[in-house]
């Protein structure tokens, strides 16, 4: 589709698209047990034959502590709200 502009052209060089997944726990879980669960995820993602399996994929394993990937979301959430703000995006 040569005619659609790409979102740099549209004035956002910045923007980056990446696809990511995470786990996440509700409200109120004791924090031992989110470092428990943390801790165990980092140990599979190191896996050899998992980290093989990711990368054969295309993906990459980015095991974070809680905290980073807390920090992360909430930066998702700033930079995307922007983006919809200034373009008046609207959800169909």
């Amino acid at each position: 589709m040569p005619e659609v502009p790409t979102i740099a052209e549209s004035g956002y060089p910045e923007i980056e698209s990446t696809s990511w997944w995470g786990l996440i726990a509700p409200a109120g879980v004791p924090r031992e047990i989110v470092d428990k669960l943390a801790g165990e995820t980092i140990r599979i993602l190191n896996a050899t034959d998992v980290k093989e399996r990711l990368t054969s994929q295309g993906g990459e394993a980015a095991g974070t502590t809680p905290d980073q990937f807390a920090a992360y979301i909430k930066s998702e959430i700033a930079r995307w709200a922007r983006m919809v703000k200034e373009t008046g995006i609207m959800l169909e």
